[in-house]
């Protein structure tokens, strides 16, 4: 069985050439980077695509998605199936440099 989470991304990152706000990458897909203030919210985890585009169409009308209406991103998953079979490393911060 699939589930399909809808995510929605509210950008503010600075990654483009000049430090302006990247909304979609190259290719057209949705670009994030949390590490330079994106904010990442998940909608709903949705047991088709349908429903999560129905859910997509009336996030597009509230207040902070519809600023940004081209920035969902929705997934496709394996129910009970692992996803990451790896581990992780933590990477350091580093701290704010002192005034």
């Amino acid at each position: 069985m699939k589930v399909y989470p809808l995510w929605h991304i509210g950008h503010q990152n600075e990654a483009g050439p000049v430090g302006e706000t990247v909304h979609l990458d190259d290719g057209g897909d949705v670009f994030v980077d949390e590490q330079d203030g994106d904010d990442v919210t998940l909608l709903g985890i949705y047991s088709s695509e349908a429903g999560a585009g129905e859910r997509m169409l009336r996030a597009r009308l509230l207040p902070g998605f519809a600023a940004e209406p081209d920035c969902f991103h929705l997934g496709e998953y394996d129910l009970d199936r692992d996803h990451w079979t790896e581990g992780f490393v933590c990477v350091p911060v580093r701290d704010a440099p002192s005034r």
